[in-house]
């Protein structure tokens, strides 16, 4: 059995400019804390571990973390052949009365340019 090897560093940043969103859209997508974004790309704090993991496979493949914590919403996304809004339910603190959020779905398109 191989040994998994956890990265060290990360650059949340550079993943988050990468996928073209500000830290309120990466937090929202990505389930993270606005506060914990801030602190990490403020070199106040440093992600541990599991949060160290999935932000590798976010730079790495956004599209299966996509798929992962929503695969409605991508299916429909990688369906329609334009950006369409759906809704949401996000396990945080800050969701709207009804518990859900808005969010654009990726097209098909911004899929290819994120996971190349």
């Amino acid at each position: 059995m191989a040994l998994t090897t956890f990265p060290q560093d990360v650059d949340v940043k550079a993943i988050r400019n990468r996928l073209g969103m500000t830290q309120a859209k990466f937090s929202d997508t990505f389930g993270f804390s606005l506060d914990a974004i801030k602190h990490w790309e403020g070199g106040r704090r440093t992600p541990e571990a599991p949060a160290r993991t999935l932000l590798t496979v976010i730079d790495k493949n956004p599209a299966a973390v996509l798929t992962a914590l929503n695969p409605a919403a991508f299916a429909a996304a990688v369906a329609s052949s334009k950006l369409t809004t759906v809704h949401v339910k996000v396990d945080r603190k800050r969701q709207n009365s009804t518990g859900a959020t808005k969010r654009k779905a990726y097209s098909p398109e911004r899929v290819k340019r994120i996971t190349k």
